[in-house]
């Protein structure tokens, strides 16, 4: 039997930063029972506009990087060509050689469509394999990855709808064995469908851009990482939100967003405590995808008090000085009993022709030891090329 002592270390990091802890305890007056799926890194913000807004973007200002917050916002995309490269630090507080790298660019056909792909790249860093003994078997570099494209049609000159499919490829063992059983890398499928909406209002008499954006991603089937264990749900996530924004003068810009998201996976029901595998409080969790989907909205075992702490709730703003420097701001919220991540978050851009340039940092504001988050006190840097603005330069 193999011991995975940095693998596992490294893997359940990761999944405390995002909420995916599987343990009991009383915090804040209620029974911490966060919910746990494979693939965590499909959730971690990639871009730095983004993270320095407290992770809102599913109805802000389209860009390069919205095939993960919602892809139909590339059909209202000014220009014609974009695409984006961003690297995230994770745990760098501990480790050097864990980040998420993504790659996402666009290309508009027409006025009505357009199409998008992205990369995303999570490296766990360097991981030693021993026996039980704790004989060295090895070095391994555990990897996770995920590829996609997208498809977003305007189907007005408000509204538009957008599909896209992602390919997800999770490598955390190598092919090691484990007590005689022989593991394998995940692998999964999945679908995101999403719409966005956006009009001009009229507001103390100024003219004001409203948007409200939808996103249902990650819809696919279940990864399992050894032939015989139970498979394991992927992050289907619902995320709904909204964004105003308004020009104060010729120089000068401003937008504020909010957001919230759910995860559409069961929540982890309460077992007895002397009957094995009875479920007291409650539903099984050991449905089917589509099951568990519509399952997500009323299986807590806490019910509709429950339910409710299994929104997460962000806010941001920006503001753009001639189109040239932007200063970003905001908040992210998640209740102490599913996982108690808190955190503000601050950032700039500057811009400049084809290409601009952002970066964000997190300041944790959680008191929960399982709130801590692996990006606190991480530079995050994202640069955007556009194409679209290359016909005016001189």
């Amino acid at each position: 039997m193999l011991k995975i002592v940095s693998l596992v270390t490294a893997v359940t990091l990761c999944f405390s930063s995002i909420a995916q802890i599987d343990e009991t305890g009383e915090i804040g007056g209620g029974n911490l029972n966060t919910i746990t799926t494979a693939v965590p890194f499909l959730l971690i913000s990639p871009d730095s506009k983004a993270g320095a807004m407290g992770d809102v973007g599913v109805a802000t200002n389209p860009d390069a990087n919205s095939l993960h917050w919602n892809p139909a916002k590339f059909s209202f995309v000014e220009d014609e060509v974009g695409f984006a490269v961003s690297y995230v630090p994770w745990l760098r507080a501990l480790v050097p050689d864990i980040n998420l790298s993504y790659l996402a660019g666009y290309k508009k056909l027409n006025d009505k469509e357009t199409v998008a792909m992205e990369l995303r790249y999570f490296t766990l860093g360097d991981i030693t394999f021993t026996d039980v003994i704790g004989n060295n078997l090895g070095q391994y570099k555990p990897s996770e990855f995920a590829i996609a494209s997208a498809y977003s049609r305007k189907l007005s000159d408000l509204f538009s709808l957008a599909i896209s499919g992602r390919y997800i490829y999770s490598n955390l063992t190598g092919g090691q064995s484990a007590g005689g059983i022989t593991t394998n890398a995940g692998q999964s499928i999945a679908a995101d469908v999403a719409g966005y909406y956006r009009k001009t209002i009229r507001i103390s008499e100024k003219d004001m851009d409203l948007a409200f954006g939808a996103n249902i991603s990650n819809i696919g089937s279940k990864i399992s990482y050894t032939e015989t264990s139970t498979k394991d749900f992927i992050p289907i996530n619902l995320r709904l939100g909204t964004a105003l924004s308004t020009e104060i003068d010729d120089y000068n810009k401003i937008s504020f967003a909010f957001d919230i998201n759910k995860l559409l996976v069961p929540t982890p029901p309460q077992y007895n405590d002397s009957i094995e595998g009875q479920i007291d409080f409650g539903k099984d969790p050991n449905v089917s995808v589509v099951s568990g989907i519509f399952q997500s909205f009323g299986d807590a075992p806490g019910g509709f008090n429950e339910e409710f702490r299994e929104i997460n709730f962000s806010l941001g703003t920006e503001y753009w000085y001639a189109d040239q420097f932007a200063v970003r701001a905001g908040y992210f919220n998640e209740h102490d009993t599913k996982g108690g991540r808190k955190f503000f978050t601050f950032g700039s851009g500057v811009k400049y022709n084809v290409f601009a340039l952002d970066f964000s940092y997190l300041i944790n504001a959680s008191r929960s030891i399982n709130g801590s988050n692996p990006l606190a006190n991480t530079m995050r840097f994202t640069l955007i090329f556009d194409f679209g603005e290359m016909k005016n330069i001189n």
